[in-house]
């Protein structure tokens, strides 16, 4: 490349990958360095890794990309939402290693407040589910009463990935988080861009040990050991959506990678609705927020996994009458049920492999299609964009195309969320042109369409007959 046209750098801070790119003036990544994160750990539905050895491999994948540019353009970073860790302050060391977004030690916090559910969800936007900061700290501190203390006391820091590696490459001297993964620990306001005492009691965690909240762009922030200035820090579907998405609240983004999440934008004082999830996707350097609504999928990789899923024909889908739920770790947004998993609604032993696997791509397929439908109820949308690892797979192409009214493209650009970080970086200065594919309808295939309205049926009566 270039360097006179190097525009950005974007570090990506993944669940299973941690990538790092260089963006022209035109919107483009190259190259990309990519490397695996570390394994993952997991017992009794706790899900660890090591903290230092992702901080190293996040500190290599940078300094590759930096080699590959000879001017210090700004970086951008982007960080998996909800993952987190507890170190000491003095030697820098983690205390605990790194708790994934996927951990549900916070289960017995969430049982323990479910009262307090309407206010929680009020104040965040979000619903009180394991998956946040919040019921995992307050477990752990509950569970280790001394922590608390060295916490109070500032001997010990904890904050999610972002605020450890920022922390750590400022050698110590902004200990902070962003906007956007500050809203995503059900320990903020969203109304008002701070730290919520009513939260912090009610989850008992002290307000005075969390981080400073800052604005995702302008940060300005030297890192000394890589000779960047780090300007913008945000969760990694904020960045992703920023790349997909114009500021038409007419579209909507799928995506579907290792848990799924639809999302589209909200006017200024619009609020969620049904149950769905209200999105802080960035506050700017003048204290303007942009939200969103989302409703979520969860765990659909590892749902997926076990199953020839590329082998799938759209063909195959709607071959019986029998029902699926496919998120492992239960129902995301809009309903929240952690007593359904991967659920039949009918004996599958007689079933082949591949009819199984036809069964868990509907399941995906209509959760996606039925979100898009309460969208569109509530106020019309004109198209659709897939982006996400299993996106690639024409079976869900095709399917989501069979089940909503409006057009569906897919993404061609592959690094959404490296490419969002970049954008923030770069000012949100940089117009990209938007590769898309339109997913064209099959002809004569309307099986799947009509299995989707009995689908809501079954799912409705599920719920309602079986109550949390």
């Amino acid at each position: 490349m270039d360097h006179a046209l190097t525009s950005a750098i974007a570090l990506d801070l993944g669940t299973t990958s941690i990538k790092a790119a260089v963006m022209d003036r035109q919107g483009n990544l190259q190259p990309i360095v990519t490397r695996s994160a570390p394994a993952m750990d997991n017992h009794n539905g706790h899900y660890e890794s090591n903290a230092l050895d992702y901080a190293g491999i996040a500190e290599q994948v940078l300094k590759e990309c930096i080699a590959q540019t000879g001017n210090n353009p700004p970086l951008g970073l982007c960080t998996q939402r909800s993952s987190f860790l507890i170190w000491d302050k003095i030697s820098g060391n983690p205390v605990t290693p790194l708790i994934s977004w996927q951990d549900d030690r916070g289960a017995s916090c969430c049982d323990r407040l479910h009262a307090s559910t309407d206010t929680i969800h009020y104040l965040t936007g979000l619903r009180l589910a394991a998956y946040y900061f919040a019921p995992k700290l307050s477990v752990l501190l509950q569970e280790n009463p001394a922590w608390c203390e060295k916490l109070v006391q500032g001997e010990w820091l904890a904050g999610t990935l972002d605020t450890f590696l920022i922390w750590r490459w400022t050698h110590g001297q902004h200990f902070l988080t962003d906007a956007s993964m500050a809203a995503r620990t059900l320990l903020m306001d969203i109304h008002r861009q701070h730290w919520s005492d009513t939260l912090c009691q009610l989850f008992d965690i002290p307000c005075s040990i969390l981080p400073q909240i800052k604005p995702s762009t302008g940060l300005n922030l030297s890192l000394p050991n890589f000779g960047l200035t780090l300007q913008a820090s945000v969760g990694d579907q904020s960045a992703a959506l920023i790349a997909s998405l114009t500021d038409s609240r007419t579209d909507a983004l799928v995506n579907l990678g290792t848990g799924g999440f639809v999302i589209r934008s909200l006017t200024k004082h619009e609020l969620a609705f049904d149950g769905y999830l209200q999105t802080l996707v960035y506050l700017d350097e003048n204290q303007q927020a942009q939200f969103a609504v989302e409703g979520t999928l969860n765990s659909i990789a590892a749902a997926l996994a076990p199953y020839p899923v590329k082998d799938c024909r759209i063909e195959e889908l709607a071959g019986n009458d029998i029902f699926c739920l496919a998120e492992p770790s239960g129902l995301g947004a809009p309903y929240f049920r952690q007593d359904w998993g991967i659920y039949f609604s009918q004996s599958v032993s007689d079933l082949t492999t591949q009819q199984i696997t036809a069964l868990m791509l509907e399941a995906i397929i209509f959760r996606v299609a039925r979100i898009l439908e309460d969208f569109h109820h509530h106020s019309p949308l004109t198209q659709v964009y897939l982006s996400g690892g299993l996106s690639e797979l024409p079976c869900l192409q095709q399917g989501i195309t069979q089940c909503v009214p409006f057009p569906v493209f897919h993404l061609q650009q592959k690094e959404a969320s490296l490419q969002g970080a970049a954008l923030f970086a770069a000012g949100l200065k940089i117009n990209c042109h938007q590769q898309v594919k339109q997913i064209a309808t099959k002809r004569g295939i309307n099986a799947l369409s009509g299995k989707f309205q009995h689908w809501k049926s079954w799912l409705d009566d599920l719920l309602s007959t079986h109550k949390n």
